[in-house]
């Protein structure tokens, strides 16, 4: 590998960010909130999801094990590159992260973010945050570089196929055929979405998960709305879709896979495992809930794999189905929020 052809000296990844404790719950919040209309008994609401799991938040545990199971794969591949850590919304922070970085002595980087698809706030306001940390520090702040969007990557629908077949297998085998799958995925606000490649994107991770399995029955539908109901978001809600699934009748089990999640964190653990899962319960479902990828080691060679495309001048780009493998470089007018710009009207 040449010099030319290895630019970047370290590895950042970019997440949401979670409290870790009660205390941080309310901050954590204001936020995430920071800069939109919500009301504030809406917040608290939100708030009152915390107090099931002690105020803390999965997700800062998760992506601690993710960074620790990253830094040895990339330690056992020879791959001489630190990973560092940080958040848009909670600590550590972006700007901490770079800051950190740049005492390092880190110039370049690549940037691994917890979304697998192409979305506004998946993608480009964690591009958006970055240069606005970057800005922060000032000079000397290291260029940071995204890696591509993973979607159909063999190492991202691999640990889903697992995880779908190992939940089918609690199914009786005599009714497992029947069975129905819920691909659920983070709703967003319809004019959001239609700037962007989400649902398309979404409609193929879950198209190839159900064929490598060989399931007949299956949905996609969306959870952890957060608007009010005048306001067009993607369709139908998990909850929706359960109790149509009652209605008609045709089956008494369902697997619930979150493929929009790369981790069971709040709004997988809340939304299905909580609230959706109460409503089978009432509606007499059988659920089953699938796990995200989390740390699965197919997972985090896919990482690995990501970062090789990278470092090299003839790189392997793998993807599944009918899509090609997505771009490595945003464009600047990628991904726009659907919002108004200033001196829009709304």
């Amino acid at each position: 590998m040449t010099e030319q052809s290895q630019p970047y000296d370290a590895i950042l990844v970019v997440s949401f960010g979670g409290p870790d404790g009660p205390d941080e719950v309310i901050p954590f919040l204001e936020n995430v909130l920071r800069g939109r209309n919500v009301p504030r008994d809406r917040l608290l609401t939100v708030a009152e999801h915390y107090k099931h799991f002690g105020g803390i938040s999965p997700i800062n545990g998760q992506n601690r094990s993710l960074v620790r199971a990253l830094e040895q794969e990339l330690k056992d591949h020879g791959l001489d590159l630190p990973v560092y850590w940080g958040n848009r919304n909670w600590h550590p922070l972006l700007a901490d992260a770079l800051r950190e970085m740049r005492t390092d002595g880190v110039r370049r980087s690549l940037a691994y973010f917890t979304s697998a698809y192409n979305s506004y706030s998946g993608c480009r306001q964690y591009l958006e945050n970055i240069e606005t940390a970057r800005q922060e520090i000032g000079t000397g702040a290291p260029r940071v570089e995204k890696l591509r969007a993973f979607y159909n990557h063999p190492g991202f629908i691999e640990p889903l196929v697992e995880s779908l077949n190992d939940s089918l297998g609690q199914i009786a085998e005599e009714i497992r055929p029947g069975a129905r799958i819920a691909f659920t995925a983070h709703s967003l606000p319809t004019a959001m979405a239609a700037n962007c490649d989400y649902v398309a994107q979404l409609r193929e991770t879950a198209r190839l998960v159900a064929e490598s399995v060989g399931v007949r029955f299956w949905s996609l539908v969306f959870q952890s709305r957060s608007a009010p109901p005048n306001q067009p978001w993607l369709e139908p809600d998990i909850c929706d879709h359960l109790t149509s699934l009652k209605a008609a009748g045709d089956t008494n089990d369902v697997v619930v896979a979150p493929i929009g999640f790369v981790s069971d964190h709040m709004e997988v653990v809340y939304d299905l495992d909580v609230v959706a899962r109460q409503l089978c319960e009432k509606l007499e479902l059988n659920m089953i809930r699938a796990a995200s990828v989390g740390t699965h080691p197919r997972f985090i060679s896919m990482i690995r794999e990501l970062v090789e495309e990278r470092l090299t001048d003839t790189p392997v780009r793998l993807a599944m189905g009918n899509r090609a493998p997505d771009h490595d470089r945003c464009s600047v007018n990628c991904c726009p929020s659907g919002r108004p710009t200033p001196g829009q009207r709304a």
